[in-house]
């Protein structure tokens, strides 16, 4: 994920931070955002992705870019404890796994991106989610990605 500021402006002590928020897969899809970051909240102005988000991806998409553009900006997200991690507490070893593959198996039934819910269920980053998953199949939670000749 790419977080750069486009614009910011500042009337009576409140300041308006507008940011682009680049997010790209490794399978070549994308989705650019411009997203408003204001009195402790997220607005998504603009949306655009290739190939076209289900409504249930755009609707997670803003809690899943929130905790990156709150960095970005240099405050925490409303809510969070000074200190405290932005990510939800996730499980280790195989109860994690376990986990892991519930979401994976829920997205699947309901037609979405199963690492896209993954990511969402443990805000970790596409890369490390896909490890998580990865972990998960070779502990046979889940079968193999790829069959083998």
């Amino acid at each position: 994920m790419s977080v750069w500021p486009a614009w910011e402006v500042r009337e009576d002590g409140d300041v308006m931070a507008w940011f682009h928020v680049r997010l790209a897969f490794a399978d070549g899809a994308r989705v650019d955002t411009l997203a408003v970051v204001a009195e402790g909240g997220v607005s998504l102005e603009d949306v655009r992705a290739q190939p076209a988000l289900s409504l249930e991806d755009l609707g997670a998409l803003g809690d899943w870019i929130e905790g990156p553009l709150f960095e970005a900006c240099g405050v925490a997200p409303p809510g969070a404890a000074s200190g405290s991690r932005a990510r939800p507490a996730w499980p280790r070893g195989m109860e994690g796994r376990r986990l892991i593959v519930e979401e994976y198996r829920a997205a699947q039934e309901d037609g979405v991106d199963p690492v896209l819910a993954v990511m969402c269920a443990t805000g970790h980053s596409r890369r490390t989610s896909l490890r998580l998953i990865s972990q998960a199949r070779d502990a046979g939670f889940l079968t193999p990605r790829h069959a083998r000749r």
